[in-house]
């Protein structure tokens, strides 16, 4: 069973900082993109960052210069490092990554959550 454990949201004042975690677990195989998206009250899920499995990184623009998104291949982690933050990035974060393989084509797995609220 496939399984992606999320960590790191929390409470934070507007200009600070916090750092998303994701960690895949189980039967994972052929990941190609690994990314953050979220979704606020009200609102569609976003795309917030994503990376490939050579580094190639996407931003939205809303977040472009004060996050960054990285990750390890070889521990299936992804991470996401928010500076900066603003009272418009709380929303809860979803951890995504995408598989691709001959079988089944493209497949998206997804976290749980985390809670991520910017306010003084």
């Amino acid at each position: 069973q496939v399984q992606l454990v999320e960590s790191g949201g929390g409470l934070v004042q507007p200009g600070g900082s916090l750092r998303l975690s994701c960690a895949a677990s189980g039967r994972i195989f052929s990941i190609n993109t690994m990314g953050w998206y979220r979704q606020a009250p009200g609102k569609q899920r976003e795309l917030v960052a994503a990376i490939t499995s050579t580094g190639s990184t996407n931003y939205a623009d809303s977040v472009k210069g004060r996050f960054t998104i990285s990750r390890d291949n070889a521990k299936k982690t992804v991470v996401l490092q928010m500076n900066t933050l603003k009272p418009e990035d709380t929303a809860v974060y979803y951890c995504n990554v995408r598989t691709v393989d001959v079988v089944r084509g493209a497949y998206d797995y997804w976290g749980q959550g985390t809670q991520v609220t910017v306010s003084s």
